[in-house]
């Protein structure tokens, strides 16, 4: 068998994951212990991110004519592809996280939704939270001036029901822009 018939299908293998892919993320896994790559495919599959190593000639050929066709300049030495079809910012977290602990993780650079970044930028986008805690903290955020306005109006209510009278919560700032014209009106005179 020729050397090309072996190599379509891998080539193909790539285009298809990355045909679907929202981010895709190069690194050199050199010098990674078998025990932290391990690790390291763990967390990328709790996150639906695959991760996979390729020869660099096989992934230049897939990505011709596609958005990652900017990362082949990245394309030398070891590289392994971390491919995210759901969360764009998901391979950049994992791999900026793990990084931290295993210093032989270099990331190269990646492409998200169709634009190329570098490793720097790479680490911003990792501070991205996901998706889902990202709507917890809009909902809350959403949530809370309207609880506040309901333990206002309870207080208030209940207050009333005690018998005590609320008091006005304007009632000082209308004295005291009573007050700015009295004094203005006597300075006008007085000149």
């Amino acid at each position: 068998m020729a050397k090309v018939e072996l190599k379509q299908p891998v080539v193909k293998e790539i285009s298809e994951k990355i045909q679907n892919a929202q981010a895709l993320v190069l690194v050199d896994h050199r010098g990674l212990t078998v025990a932290e790559d391990t690790e390291l495919r763990k967390k990328l599959r709790a996150e639906n991110v695959s991760y996979k190593v390729y020869k660099n000639t096989m992934m230049n050929f897939a990505f011709k004519g596609t958005d990652y066709e900017q990362l082949a300049d990245l394309l030398n030495g070891p590289s392994a592809l971390a491919i995210s079809e759901t969360d764009p910012a998901a391979p950049a977290r994992v791999l900026v996280d793990f990084a931290k602990k295993a210093k032989a993780l270099e990331i190269k650079g990646g492409v998200i939704e169709g634009k190329l970044y570098d490793a720097e930028a790479l680490k911003e986008i990792a501070a991205i939270l996901p998706k889902d805690q990202l709507l917890s903290k809009l909902l809350g955020s959403m949530q809370s001036p309207i609880a506040n306005f309901a333990r206002v109006v309870k207080q208030i209510a209940e207050k009333k029901a005690e018998g005590g009278e609320a008091a006005p919560a304007e009632e000082a700032p209308a004295a005291e822009t009573a007050e700015a014209p009295a004094e203005e009106a006597a300075a006008t005179t007085a000149e």
